[in-house]
């Protein structure tokens, strides 16, 4: 497995995943939908996977004397340490917001320990989504992405909509930092926890799928 997350990134990374984690900074911009950012770090992993594609990753890899499973958790677990890349550059530019720009979020959600919460929610998602449905056809990328990133914004939309229409959203968790300190700690607890086991499950979906492909 550290012999295929090493090919992962040393061979199989686009560059575009290394820009997208410098788009952590879009957490400075005033009144702007934050949860895009991580729109970008599923875009940066549908890069890797096209370039894979092209380049003959899986016929590549196949070829060595590796079990099907290995390459799907090899590929998985690179998009963990991606995403959770961009979430710990995201937190100093949380941090710094704050202290640039006190006043709230007026376009959504603002950028607070509960937003991550639901952050790792919606990457959780995207993981299910985009890599089932891409291990099933590595051929047909494209239209994994479609899907996946159509979930991602619905769900984003559902979370936006949701800081204004649902009191506790809107007058708990929509705050600064560090008010209500406990009640987000909760919401960034669940969504780590549903995080792992989406991610989880989403290798085990997608190596069961993988292993009935005939290649």
């Amino acid at each position: 497995m550290k012999t295929l997350l090493q090919k992962e990134l040393r061979l199989a990374m686009h560059p575009t995943n290394l820009l997208f984690l410098s788009l952590s900074a879009l957490l400075l911009i005033p009144n702007y939908p934050y949860y895009v950012t991580f729109f970008y770090t599923g875009l940066g992993l549908f890069f890797t996977c096209l370039s894979a594609r092209e380049n003959h990753d899986v016929e590549y890899t196949m070829a060595l004397p590796v079990r099907k499973r290995d390459l799907v958790r090899a590929r998985v677990l690179f998009a963990v340490l991606v995403e959770l890349a961009q979430v710990a550059l995201a937190v100093p530019f949380a941090l710094l917001r704050q202290r640039l720009v006190p006043m709230g979020n007026q376009v959504g959600m603002d950028a607070n320990l509960a937003f991550f919460g639901f952050s790792f929610l919606l990457l959780g998602l995207f993981n299910y989504s985009f890599f089932t449905r891409y291990y099933r056809a590595p051929d047909k990328v494209g239209k994994a992405f479609a899907m996946a990133s159509t979930g991602f914004f619905l769900c984003m939309v559902v979370l936006e909509t949701l800081t204004y229409a649902l009191p506790v959203m809107r007058d708990q968790l929509d705050t600064p930092d560090p008010l209500f300190l406990s009640t987000k700690l909760l919401v960034l607890a669940a969504g780590l926890l549903l995080y792992g086991l989406l991610t989880l499950r989403t290798v085990q979906v997608a190596s069961r799928r993988f292993e009935a492909l005939d290649l």
